[in-house]
C-alpha cells in the first residue's frame, strides 16, 4: 500500500470475520501496482448472502474513486448484445443461422470476407459472428493503412470511426484470417473479432428497425432495473448517476470520448454488472428457458488469446491448480474488456467477480486479480 492511497468499501457489505480485511489488502495492492492508478473490485456469492465492494485509488483524486463509481466496461459489452441477439431469435426477427448477407444492406455486407480470392461473405451467419468463428480480422487489430485502434487504446490516443470505417477498412485495409467455421463439428478455429460484434449491432438494428441505445433500453436496462448503465453520448436512467471514472495510462490520466463513443460500450458499475449476470444465469431476459444454454454450448480456444475460449458472447477461463483456492482447476465464465474490466462468475464456487482497473493497456490483469480475489473468498 502506498502512503497515499484512500480506500472506499461498500457499507452493506455482508461476509465472516476477516473477510473484509482480505479483500481490502488485495485491493490496495492492485490499486499500488507499478502502471495502476485505481482499482474497483466486488465479490458476491452465489445466494447473496455474502458480498464486498471495495474501491482505492490516490489521497486527493476528485473525486475519489468509489464502489459505486461508474466506469467503462469495454468488451463487457458484448453479453448485453449476445442477450440482445437471443431476444431477437426468440423473438422471430432474426435467425441464428442465417446469413449476413439475407440481414445487411447489399453496400454493407458485400465483399466483407474474401480469402484467396473467394467470396465466403454468404457463408457467414449470425452465430458465426457471435461466437468469433466467421475468420473475419478484429477493427481493432493491424491494418495497412497506419497504427491499429489497440495500439492507440494502449497510447491514450483519441480517434474516432463510424460503423462505415470499419466496413470500409475490413474490406481494403485487413484480411480474413480462415473460411467460416463447420458449426456442426466438434471443434471449430476462434478469434477474437471485435468487427464481429459491430456487425450484429448493425444486424438487431436492421432485423428489429430500433437504433441500438433504444433496443439496450427496452430490453435489457430498464426490465432488469440496471439505472446505472448508459451507452455514452446518451444519459444513465438515473439522473443523479455519477460521472464514470476516467480511463489511465499507467498513473497518467486520459482523455479519450471519441474511442469510447465509437466502440458502442458502455459505462456501468459493479453493482449493476452484477445484477446484469445474475439474471443472465436466471434466464430473466429471456422468454425461452433453453436460451441461456445457447451462450455456453460450445467452447473454441481463441487463436488471438489462447487462455481464453470462447462461447456465443462468453469467455471462458481456467484458473489452474497452483492459483485455484481448491487445489483443482476452476473455470470463470463471462467475460473481460481491454482497459481491465471484468465480470465473471465461477460455478465451482458460485462466487460473481466484478471490477475495473481503468488502464488502457489492462488486458491481462483481469485474470490475475479474480484467481487472488477467489482465494481470498475461501481462506
Amino acid at each position: 500500500m502506498t502512503p497515499h492511497q484512500t480506500t472506499a468499501r461498500d457499507q452493506d457489505d455482508r461476509g465472516p470475520d476477516g473477510l473484509d480485511a482480505r479483500l481490502t489488502r488485495l485491493l490496495r495492492r492492485v490499486a499500488a501496482r507499478p502502471g495502476v492508478h485505481h482499482a474497483v473490485m466486488a465479490v458476491e456469492s452465489g445466494d447473496g448472502r455474502r458480498r464486498w465492494r471495495g474501491a482505492a485509488g490516490p489521497a486527493g483524486d476528485a473525486p475519489p474513486v468509489r464502489p459505486g463509481t461508474p466506469f467503462f466496461i469495454a468488451s463487457i459489452t458484448k453479453r448485453f448484445i449476445a442477450a440482445l441477439v437471443l431476444q431477437a431469435h426468440e423473438r422471430g426477427e432474426l435467425d441464428l443461422g442465417a446469413p449476413i448477407t439475407a440481414l445487411l444492406p447489399p453496400e454493407e455486407a458485400a465483399g466483407l470476407h474474401v480469402l484467396r480470392g473467394t467470396d465466403r461473405t454468404p457463408s457467414v451467419t449470425v452465430r458465426h459472428l457471435a461466437t468469433h468463428t466467421s475468420g473475419l480480422p478484429d477493427h481493432f487489430e493491424k491494418r495497412r493503412g497506419g497504427p491499429s485502434l489497440d495500439r492507440h487504446l494502449a497510447t491514450g490516443r483519441d480517434t474516432a470511426w463510424t460503423f462505415e470505417d470499419t466496413v470500409r477498412i475490413t474490406r481494403r485495409e485487413q484480411r480474413p484470417h480462415f473460411a467460416p467455421q463447420d458449426l456442426r463439428s466438434p471443434r471449430q478455429r476462434a478469434r477474437y473479432s471485435d468487427t464481429g460484434f459491430q456487425l450484429l449491432i448493425r444486424i438487431l438494428e436492421e432485423a428489429t428497425g430500433r437504433p441500438f441505445p433504444v433496443l439496450l433500453a427496452e430490453r435489457l436496462l430498464v426490465p432488469l432495473g440496471l439505472e446505472d448503465t448508459w451507452l455514452p453520448g446518451h444519459r444513465p436512467r438515473r439522473p443523479e448517476a455519477a460521472e464514470p471514472a476516467p480511463l489511465h495510462a499507467g498513473r497518467r490520466r486520459v482523455e479519450l470520448p471519441s474511442l469510447i463513443a465509437s466502440s458502442n460500450d458502455l459505462y456501468s458499475t459493479v453493482g449493476d454488472l452484477l445484477a446484469f449476470q445474475r439474471a443472465l444465469l436466471a434466464g430473466a431476459p429471456f422468454a425461452d428457458p433453453r436460451s441461456p444454454a445457447a451462450l455456453t454450448e460450445r467452447r473454441n480456444r481463441l487463436r488471438n488469446a489462447p487462455v481464453l475460449s470462447y462461447g456465443l458472447g462468453t469467455m471462458f477461463f481456467t484458473v489452474g491448480r497452483a492459483a485455484s483456492p481448491l487445489h483443482r482447476p476452476v473455470t470463470l465464465i463471462g467475460h473481460s474488456g481491454a482497459t481491465g474490466t471484468w465480470l465473471f462468475h465461477c460455478p465451482e464456487l458460485d462466487v460473481h467477480l466484478a471490477g475495473t482497473v481503468d488502464q488502457t493497456a489492462g488486458r491481462a490483469l483481469p485474470f490475475r486479480i479474480m484467481a487472488r480475489c477467489l482465494n481470498a473468498w475461501r481462506a
